[in-house]
């Protein structure tokens, strides 16, 4: 291995500011992927950082890591990831990201109006749910949209309420 292109884990953890646990897990999720020197060590390619920022970045605004495991599947396994590469991978994601921020816009702008109250639209808001008509359509949100084509968000289970 030529040492100028492959980064130690601690070396990526550096670089990128994730933990080296995190590398690992990505790892195990096939996100990345490391080679083993002949005392058994990880090394990871230099190029690497780029895809760990672009995890980085993605799960800041909340892709989940299957979404990002189904985009870096269409970069090359057999050559660094070129800037081609990388601007495919973005029209690829681009109707998908515009209506991520339209609901996420949505969101914020009707915020006060769904919680405000501090009803969380139940029968005993007349204002924003009369007749609890939204309750009646079956659980989750009614008043923002939730697309099918989006992977669920990795999230710990909700408590039940009592209402």
């Amino acid at each position: 291995m030529n040492p100028a292109i492959w980064l130690t884990p601690g070396q990526l953890a550096d670089r990128s500011g994730v933990a080296v646990s995190a590398l690992h897990y990505y790892e195990s999720r096939g996100l990345i992927t490391s080679r083993r020197t002949s005392g058994n060590q990880r090394r990871y390619r230099r190029d690497t950082l780029r895809k760990v920022a672009f995890i980085k970045v993605a799960q800041g605004v909340g892709v989940s890591l299957e979404e990002i495991k189904e985009a870096f599947d269409s970069l090359p396994d057999s050559r660094v990831p070129t800037t081609e590469d990388w601007a495919r991978l973005s029209r690829a994601w681009h109707d998908r990201l515009t209506r991520r921020i339209e609901d996420l816009t949505a969101l914020r702008d009707s915020f006060t109006d769904c919680i405000g109250c501090g009803c969380l639209s139940l029968a005993s808001c007349p204002l924003a749910n009369p007749g609890d008509v939204l309750g009646q359509q079956g659980p989750g949100p009614r008043r923002l949209p939730v697309h099918d084509d989006d992977a669920p968000v990795e999230s710990a289970p909700r408590a039940e309420s009592s209402g």
